[in-house]
């Protein structure tokens, strides 16, 4: 069996088991020391009795034994009481009130020492009996005195004080174990406050962790700040370095397209057309490098509304001359969990796609659903039949030459939403054209 994961259920384990472990220790050594002091005050108490009968006992003139008055103890009045006395003087015997007419079956005792033994009592009760042996001085009788009490009276006190401790002690622990809760409550709370600050770094809503954390904390959000850092540096010059290169390379694209427009059209036209794919590629690649680069950057973040807005006032003033009407209907609240640049190059390819087929209309709509948020771009132009809407998300296919396009729009779009773990649909759309549907992830 693995164990929990959890640093807060294996600290509080841990607690709740040295808890637990030194009470019970605790407990039981309370229970040992409470019984042995019981016992002795118990022996404590017969002895006393045992001195006061012997300091009154006496011999009548009958040669029995005689108590001139009697022990200051009520209970050897009380018959069955729990606590009994004996003398014994040869067949001679004398017994307190309380054992009735039970005569103590005490055993031999050949020595006349004092003598600690359990017997059976009235009703059979357990007893505990202190006896020794004394000689009368001015009789010289010899007398055997023994005093006798219950066993259960000191199992009844330890019961008692075993319940009392046990609760207490129970008390104690739910005391401890709470205040060992709140402690590790207080003592992990700084790593509770590292886990929201990063959560606000991947949620794009910042770009480093803030705030002061304890000494031991602190210097790991130092390196999660200067790994931040790093990551968003090498980023910046990967995407710094890619588009040095796409121009470096589409100007000497350039240079070989202006030489081949001095050939004739026959020699130039193989040219051009390599010219015209090696361009593509460059575009279809460098957008691929670039989305897979920010893809899962912390601190990533676009709030949809401002960029669609954008888009939708680059568009009007590009397609102004054929009076589109393109209508903006995406709420407000909506975030992107990826750069802003990736988000333009999605939506300004599908609006544009839908600009260029459009007869008057286009329209943009989005929405939230679970962790992702959709956005549709709706036209009402020709559309696209069923087996055509597959055959256009391939790169470089373009279904009519006569509309300006390199053909990469939407195969881009569907890349860049695969990247980020989304996908691109078309489908007929309400206003009679295509709809492009593209579902990108959102902030949790």
């Amino acid at each position: 069996m693995r164990a929990p994961r959890s640093l807060r259920f294996r600290l509080l384990a841990g607690a709740a088991l040295w808890i637990a472990l030194a009470l019970a220790a605790a407990g039981v050594g309370l229970s040992a020391l409470f019984r042995d002091h019981v016992i002795a005050r118990f022996d404590t108490e017969l002895d006393h009795h045992l001195d006061q009968l012997a300091a009154n006992i006496d011999i009548g003139v009958d040669g029995k034994p005689v108590l001139p008055q009697s022990l200051s103890d009520p209970r050897f009045q009380r018959p069955l009481s729990g606590l009994y006395w004996q003398v014994q003087a040869g067949d001679a015997v004398l017994r307190s009130r309380s054992l009735w007419d039970v005569v103590l079956d005490l055993p031999p005792d050949p020595d006349r020492s004092p003598h600690r033994h359990d017997v059976k009592g009235p009703g059979g009760q357990s007893l505990v009996v202190i006896e020794r042996s004394v000689t009368l001085a001015d009789t010289g009788a010899n007398l055997r005195l023994a005093v006798a009490a219950d066993r259960s009276e000191l199992a009844t006190v330890m019961r008692a004080f075993n319940v009392t401790l046990a609760g207490s002690l129970g008390l104690l622990a739910v005391a401890l174990i709470l205040a060992a809760v709140i402690q590790v409550q207080v003592g992990l709370f700084p790593l509770v406050r590292l886990r929201r600050g990063l959560a606000e770094v991947r949620a794009g809503r910042t770009e480093r962790l803030g705030g002061t954390l304890p000494s031991e904390v602190q210097p790991l959000v130092d390196d999660l700040n200067a790994l931040l850092g790093h990551a968003s540096d090498v980023v910046a010059r990967s995407r710094l370095e890619a588009g040095n290169l796409a121009h470096a390379l589409k100007t000497n694209l350039a240079i070989l397209a202006n030489e081949a427009a001095a050939l004739d059209e026959v020699a130039a036209r193989p040219i051009n057309r390599q010219i015209d794919l090696i361009r593509r590629n460059i575009d279809h690649h460098m957008a691929r490098a670039r989305a897979a680069a920010t893809k899962g950057v912390p601190g990533s973040s676009t709030v949809i509304g401002g960029a669609v807005a954008a888009i939708v006032r680059v568009m009007r003033r590009l397609y102004d001359e054929r009076g589109l009407d393109i209508e903006d209907r995406v709420p407000p609240g909506l975030v992107f969990a990826g750069d802003r640049q990736d988000f333009d190059e999605i939506l300004g390819n599908l609006v544009d796609n839908a600009c260029k087929w459009a007869s008057r209309r286009v329209e943009i709509t989005a929405g939230a659903n679970g962790g992702m948020i959709w956005l549709a771009v709706d036209d009402d132009g020709p559309g696209l039949a069923d087996a055509e809407r597959d055959a256009v998300l391939a790169p470089g296919v373009r279904l009519d030459e006569s509309v300006p396009g390199s053909g990469l729009g939407l195969a881009m779009v569907r890349e860049f939403a695969g990247l980020y773990g989304g996908r691109l649909d078309l489908d007929r759309s309400p206003l009679g054209g295509l709809r492009a549907l593209v579902e990108l992830p959102t902030i949790p």
